[in-house]
């Protein structure tokens, strides 16, 4: 399936595995990805900056496609990760939580495709007028950090497309080739998923995150922490606390603090799935098993030939009154 996103990153499927820190913090998972087609993505969020360069170099090293790399721009050493990314000549650069037109020129000098992740039309517009190659549009399914307006993903992007003129990357709530199809035929270029390629063997999260997300169904994630910056996470004994600190309108600093004692590595690598915070999309539900990625790669891809091969069997017919041979 080629068309405008698959021509510019160089891939064979408009399929893009979400930049998850921890869970793609590694080798084995962009590198599966981009090997089966792909688009894979490094994390760069939570990597000090000598582990950011040994696995950028191991990743570079095992694959000849074309692989991404994710970095919040907020980041603390953020302007040294660009510094390797640019020394490294990184083909693809997945950026967020921050504005990309000061990083664009010297990206654009060595011709790297620069990819801005938002969740709202406003975003969407500024990042176009920065400049940016395309756009990684979530809605309100998607784990991590999804929109507070809690808009949806099929508003949203529909919403942006409406908007924009460059290639959009959609992703939030989906985990199938079915979903992926639904997406394109809205009008995205490609789909990004992230729950589905973390319930992989590559995944490099602790067996207990796994187990957790494996178990919940597509009522089981909430966004948690809306007075700080909410993440769509696991309804746990954490996610409780806030709703409580919520309900009892405690002091903004207190709840602050709350919301900061629990963080993803403490579920992502301590196994804590009760007090880490435990980031999953609804489509958690959707997914019935833990495979190799290019096992689900292979997947997606025969679900989305089926899901086109349907749609395209579908024959447009001439309008038809149901009423037109009976009498009014």
């Amino acid at each position: 399936m080629a068309n405008r996103i698959t021509r510019l990153l160089g891939i064979r499927h408009p399929i893009v595995q979400a930049g998850m820190s921890w869970a793609s913090s590694n080798v084995a998972l962009p590198a599966a990805v981009s090997n089966a087609g792909g688009l894979g993505v490094l994390a760069a969020g939570p990597l000090r900056l000598e582990d950011f360069i040994r696995t950028l170099d191991a990743l570079a090293a095992v694959t000849d496609k074309p692989y991404a790399v994710n970095i919040p721009l907020y980041r603390p050493q953020a302007a040294e990760i660009l510094d390797v990314m640019v020394a490294r000549q990184v083909p693809v650069v997945i950026a967020s939580q921050g504005g990309p037109k000061a990083q664009l020129p010297r990206f654009r000098d060595y011709g790297a495709v620069w990819i801005q992740v938002v969740s709202t039309l406003e975003h969407a517009r500024k990042a176009e007028a920065a400049g940016v190659d395309a756009l990684v549009v979530v809605g309100a399914e998607a784990g991590g950090h999804p929109p507070a307006n809690e808009v949806s993903t099929l508003v949203t992007v529909r919403r942006v497309l409406q908007e924009v003129s460059i290639p959009v990357i959609a992703g939030g709530g989906v985990a199938d080739g079915w979903g992926i199809a639904a997406l394109l035929a809205l009008g995205a270029d490609a789909v990004q998923l992230g729950t589905r390629f973390l319930l992989t063997d590559e995944a490099a999260v602790h067996g207990h995150y796994k187990a957790a997300v494996l178990a919940a169904d597509v009522h089981d994630t909430a966004l948690i922490g809306r007075r700080s910056l909410p993440v769509r996470g696991l309804r746990n004994a954490f996610a409780q606390a806030i709703f409580d600190a919520e309900r009892d309108q405690i002091a903004q600093d207190d709840y602050d603090a709350l919301f900061k004692k629990s963080s993803l590595k403490q579920a992502a690598l301590d196994g804590d799935i009760e007090w880490g915070k435990v980031e999953l999309g609804q489509s958690a539900g959707l997914v019935s098993q833990i495979q190799p990625a290019a096992q689900v790669m292979a997947q997606l891809v025969q679900e989305l030939a089926q899901a086109s091969t349907r749609l395209a069997g579908m024959e447009l017919a001439a309008p038809h009154n149901h009423f037109d041979n009976q009498q009014l």
